[in-house]
């Protein structure tokens, strides 16, 4: 980079973590199988990034489009369709998890019980986890339900990232108004990285940015 601006090089080195995530998304992801206690977990044998966040927050139609693939996550306007550890795989080097739904108003309390169980299990006792990304509508901004599995996060030593969706649905001063919120929000939970990414799965927006800090992890940058 010799003879460019600092400004320069910073660009370029954005194109080139940018080119970094589409290349580890340009192959075929696949579903692996789903899971409802931690006997079942594949072998730890790859980095792995999670994804949670409250029942219709957009996380099948972001996960569907971070892998550019229509249906590899079930969409379902029914809160609480997935009720397990669901995990896919990204070529070699990389596994998916998508958590249960949180938030739930419509199952049991005895299933919210187990999938809480679950989930702390899952946090705690996985070894190869490299990061958890936590989906908030920006509609709506961050529900007492996001702090419960922030603060889970935050009790297992789990380092994890809001990614803020459906930012498409909010004229430009409204994106600022929520972003400006969730950074104050997350600057009181010690496991939480300082970025947050705005998405939109329907515009596409965001989904470069996400698919480049998910490299980032793999690939050590």
């Amino acid at each position: 980079m010799e003879g460019l601006s600092e400004a320069e090089q910073a660009a370029q080195q954005e194109q080139e973590r940018l080119e970094q995530g589409r290349l580890l998304f340009s192959g075929q992801a696949e579903f692996l199988l789903g899971v409802v206690a931690l006997q079942h977990l594949p072998p730890p044998d790859r980095v792995e990034v999670s994804f949670a966040g409250r029942s219709n927050v957009g996380k099948s139609s972001l996960l569907n489009a971070l892998v550019g693939q229509n249906s590899l996550a079930r969409t379902s306007n029914t809160p609480g369709r997935t009720q397990e550890v669901n995990f896919f795989t990204v070529k070699d080097s990389l596994y998916l998890s998508d958590l249960p739904g949180y938030g739930y108003a419509k199952v049991s309390r005895s299933l919210v019980k187990d999938w809480t169980k679950l989930l702390k299990s899952y946090l705690r006792g996985r070894p190869n986890l490299r990061r958890a990304f936590v989906l908030v509508d920006s509609r709506h901004g961050i529900k007492d339900s996001d702090r419960d599995i922030m603060t889970m996060m935050d009790d297992a030593a789990v380092s994890y990232q809001v990614i803020l969706t459906k930012v498409d649905k909010l004229k430009k001063t409204a994106q600022d108004m929520v972003l400006e919120k969730t950074r104050i929000e997350i600057a009181k939970h010690v496991a939480a990285h300082p970025d947050i990414i705005l998405t939109s799965s329907a515009k596409g927006d965001g989904i470069g940015e996400l698919r480049a800090a998910i490299a980032d992890l793999v690939y050590g940058n």
